[in-house]
């Protein structure tokens, strides 16, 4: 078992340990948990963020123990990073590896649950949020100001993004930081196909690539033209994956019935 904290935390060893025994059976569940599990437990008077990364297969499990930083662990140190840069995200507070002889048996994420916050999702949706431009042209300067410090938020779907009113102001946070790429410098094509995941609404398509365009000096329309292609690469992108997974659930049932009853899958 590997266990790291955050600078200052270590003391609470003990309390992370015996909450991750119970972390099957215990702890309020956030989302349908049907790829990553993620529960929030009280611990030691701390409202804590328990993130339990999907199985991975055989291979996979090889390489994050012996080749490539698991996804717990990046998390842990992309967080530190963000912080380190004024972003806003959760305070980490640990990160957890179990191994066998093969591999990566199970990782997790512990951090800061946020209190009285909204996903940028559900601000996207609801046409009468209050403050809805003004959060929507605040998130694209964010990530204009990632794209300017070289990182690409791979994970830059709508849930992602946790916002939390502070005095007068809007204060968004990152989260599922597993997932970015760095780059010396990130030219604007590459930056406009970062909000593919985003959204293809139009209206709001509009708001960000105005915002964007002025922050950059490009145009307005060209940045609407790439975000909308980008968009729309990744819905194709994700009905193709649908039509694939179908086929991959069908074939071998079509195989297992065969050999259970040929007469019968011949006669249809």
């Amino acid at each position: 078992m590997k266990l790291i904290f955050a600078e200052g935390l270590s003391q609470y060893k003990d309390d992370i340990l015996s909450t991750l025994k119970k972390f099957k059976s215990e702890g309020t569940l956030i989302g349908n948990g049907s790829r990553n599990v993620i529960k929030v437990f009280d611990v030691n008077g701390m409202h804590l963020n328990f993130k339990s990364f999907k199985q991975h297969n055989i291979i996979n499990r090889h390489v994050y123990k012996f080749y490539r930083k698991s996804k717990a662990h990046r998390s842990f140190e992309y967080a530190h990073m963000l912080i380190s840069k004024n972003y806003h995200t959760p305070r980490p507070v640990a990160y957890l590896e179990n191994h066998d002889f093969i591999g990566l048996t199970s990782s997790y994420y512990i951090s800061e649950q946020l209190e009285d916050v909204w996903t940028l999702d559900r601000v996207l949706h609801d046409q009468s949020f209050t403050d809805r431009e003004k959060i929507i042209k605040e998130y694209a300067r964010l990530m204009f100001r990632l794209h300017n410090d070289g990182i690409q938020f791979l994970d830059n779907s709508p849930n992602n993004f946790l916002i939390r009113k502070e005095d007068s102001h809007y204060s968004i946070y990152l989260v599922d930081l597993n997932r970015m790429n760095f780059y010396d410098s990130i030219d604007l094509n590459k930056r406009l196909n970062n909000f593919a995941r985003l959204t293809n609404n139009s209206e709001v398509i509009e708001i960000i690539a105005e915002e964007y365009a002025k922050l950059y000096g490009s145009s307005k329309d060209e940045c609407m033209k790439k975000i909308k292609e980008a968009a729309q690469r990744q819905v194709t992108r994700r009905k193709i994956k649908k039509v694939l997974k179908f086929y991959k659930y069908l074939i071998p049932n079509m195989v297992i019935f065969y050999l259970n009853d040929p007469d019968l899958f011949l006669s249809i």
